[in-house]
């Protein structure tokens, strides 16, 4: 079969000089046929084995004839944040988070606070930079973790109230309320958007969750940046008399199932 083959690519070529080929028996007897002593044949040969030659590719050849297959499983939410369209980016973060929190969160649909160890520093902070980078520093994980760490000082009620996942009811006392998903979170970065805002991270189970990717080994560096100038604030905070806690209602209804 493989002299048939050979042959049949080699027969146009021997048809051009004139010189008659006789099919061998054999691929031994084939190729001690072109090793002939002849000039005429020699020269046939010569061309023939270029022909061969060129017939096998180059690694370099093989590699510029396939498409290329470098993909980043973060390309779709590079795509979302540099279209501005927030929601889609945030719909594709949390898909991340559970792609990359394991097989378990996988087939449970959402991440639960243990498993935020299992998703590794470079890709966690791959995410944080692509959201600083397509809103100017003002939406991503280490956003909101300085946040809660130097604004609400690891409170939660007051990280939701200054990252806007909570509203202000229009009431003589103040208080707060959550909003609602989707339709009442902000999927836009206007000038009035709250610093931090996105991604969302549910905080129906609890506030584990978000403590947990806010003090993941990813932001480790950033935060011992910080802590000089944290200490600062602190003792600008303590010269201050601080404000009363706002009281909030105990009975809304939370509609927080992103």
């Amino acid at each position: 079969m493989a002299t048939t083959s050979i042959q049949y690519l080699y027969k146009p070529l021997l048809h051009h000089h004139h010189h008659s080929f006789t099919t061998p028996d054999t691929s031994l007897q084939f190729f001690k046929h072109l090793t002939t002593t002849t000039t005429t044949t020699t020269t046939t040969n010569s061309t023939t084995l270029k022909l061969f030659s060129s017939l096998s590719s180059s690694p370099t050849t093989t590699t510029s004839l396939t498409p290329s297959t470098n993909t980043s499983p973060f390309d779709t939410l590079a795509e979302h944040l540099a279209a501005a369209n927030f929601r889609q980016a945030d719909e594709e973060t949390r898909r991340l988070l559970i792609e990359l929190a394991g097989e378990a969160a996988q087939k449970r649909g959402y991440v639960f606070f243990s498993e935020v160890q299992f998703i590794s520093a470079a890709d966690l902070r791959a995410i944080d930079r692509l959201w600083r980078r397509h809103s100017g520093d003002r939406f991503g994980y280490s956003v909101q973790r300085r946040i809660w760490e130097r604004k609400a000082r690891r409170d939660f009620t007051g990280f939701f109230i200054r990252v806007g996942w909570m509203k202000k009811l229009d009431t003589e006392m103040e208080q707060y309320n959550y909003r609602a998903f989707p339709d009442e979170f902000i999927w836009e970065l206007a000038d009035d958007t709250p610093e931090g805002h996105l991604p969302l991270t549910n905080a129906l189970r609890g506030t584990q969750l978000l403590a947990n990717i806010f003090t993941h080994p990813a932001f480790e560096e950033e935060m011992e940046e910080e802590e000089g100038e944290e200490k600062e604030e602190v003792e600008r905070k303590e010269e201050v008399k601080p404000k009363e806690r706002p009281k909030f209602i105990k009975s809304f209804k939370q509609d927080y199932s992103f």
